[in-house]
């Protein structure tokens, strides 16, 4: 884009995407600092106390057909908003994509919820994405699951992360479109989510002229891992969607392969339910993002 528009790297994506790039000796710093802070002014909410996490571990959405319904315009604005803030803060795209699926009839509780989000959006306003020169090209992704986390209908929610050497690159949080009978399922259906993805990064960095060997996929869930490398186990298997077993042809194409991760190191996990403080900002930290300032 450089050669192409005679314009910077950080020119094109503060033009495009509005983000707010900086460049330093280390590498990019990517934030949406000016935007997240109109974002509170307009809501209202940034002479109030902000916390540090966006979403309470006791906090369990539902749609609350008791609750006192709240105004939908004002509702979806937020939701919104939020959602364009997700381009450079991946630490509140759970919390945001659980207060969207509540847009049709928010309530109070709903509101409530969405206005945490912007608390902590107020006092991270400066947070951004940073990726480092000192990396390499080889992919990898992080792929996690929420067992039966929606309180609706307990359908369980994917959670993935994806990186280029060291640095976030793609990531995504959602609900899954069935419901999964035990947590082997649930973490081998984000699985497959997450191989579909890593198949197009692959491909693209292929068409760039950085071609991957075998992809790695890391998991923390061993029964998703060894439904993946043995086809016998029909008991366990038998009605899972049919879709979600090419991950067994990949793995015995040699093309990936799942790979086993304490959960305490699984990056995965800060996309698919709420945190403590401490372990959210602790993979807050090692999925890269970080104050720009």
């Amino acid at each position: 884009m450089k050669n192409e528009f005679e314009m910077s790297l950080c020119g094109k994506l503060n033009y495009f995407l509005g983000l707010q790039v900086q460049q330093r000796s280390d590498g990019l710093y990517i934030s949406q600092t000016k935007y997240a802070n109109d974002l509170v002014k307009k809501f209202g909410l940034d002479a109030a106390t902000a916390v540090r996490n966006p979403m309470g571990t006791s906090s369990k959405l539902d749609v609350d057909l008791t609750g006192i319904s709240v105004d939908q315009t004002l509702y979806r604005s937020m939701i919104g908003s939020l959602l364009y803030l997700t381009a450079s803060r991946p630490d509140i795209s759970f919390s945001v994509g659980v207060c969207a699926r509540y847009q049709a009839n928010p309530k109070e509780s709903h509101l409530k919820a969405v206005k945490r989000i912007i608390r902590y959006v107020s006092g991270t306003s400066n947070y951004g994405v940073v990726y480092t020169f000192d990396s390499n090209v080889e992919i990898a992704g992080y792929t996690h699951s929420d067992w039966a986390g929606n309180v609706d209908d307990r359908r369980s929610t994917s959670g993935g992360c994806f990186f280029v050497g060291n640095n976030l690159v793609s990531w995504h949080s959602k609900k899954q479109n069935c419901v999964s009978l035990s947590t082997a399922e649930a973490e081998y259906i984000a699985a497959g989510s997450c191989c579909t993805q890593m198949l197009w990064m692959k491909q693209m960095l292929n068409d760039y002229g950085f071609p991957q060997g075998k992809l790695s996929i890391f998991c923390d869930n061993t029964s998703a891992i060894n439904i993946s490398k043995n086809p016998v186990q029909h008991s366990r298997t038998k009605h899972i969607d049919i879709r979600y077993h090419f991950i067994r042809d990949l793995v015995d194409a040699n093309i990936l392969e799942l790979e086993f991760i304490p959960t305490e190191n699984q990056l995965a996990d800060l996309f698919t339910k709420p945190l403590d403080n401490l372990r959210f900002e602790s993979l807050r930290k090692s999925i890269g993002v970080c104050s720009t300032v």
